[in-house]
């Protein structure tokens, strides 16, 4: 018979204690990259994030420009709307009083529209 070889306990132990330190060291480089990962991650998010607040920035800047040139617009604009208004009132009124008589021809809605048309392009060559 092959004698078995005999192994003594510090020997065991200290093989355990070097394949746990190979086993925690293994782990530590696996975390350690991870986390290197997500630190690059994390600053790229910034970066984005960054970005996107500089973006909508812009954005907001560009709207409150809009705003103030519309609202120039509508200062500038406002005495032509006055003077389209005042118009509009007297041609207004004049539609009332055609869309209020009587049809000129009772019973022939054509010969009355003609009459009515003939009416208006008369007022129209008055100056």
């Amino acid at each position: 018979m092959i004698p078995l070889p005999t192994f003594s306990p510090i020997l065991i132990v200290l093989t355990i204690s070097v394949a746990a330190n190979a086993a925690l060291g293994w782990a530590w480089l696996g975390q350690r990259d991870e986390t290197a990962t997500a630190k690059a991650d994390l600053r790229a998010m910034e970066g984005q994030r960054d970005g996107a607040r500089q973006a909508a920035s812009a954005c907001s800047d560009s709207v409150d420009d809009l705003r103030e040139l519309a609202d120039k617009r509508a200062r500038d604009a406002a005495p032509a709307r006055a003077v389209a208004a005042s118009a509009a009132q007297g041609r207004n009124q004049r539609a009332d009083v055609i869309l209020s008589t009587p049809a000129p021809v009772p019973g022939d809605a054509c010969a009355s529209a003609q009459a009515r048309v003939d009416d208006w392009l008369k007022g129209r060559a008055k100056p």
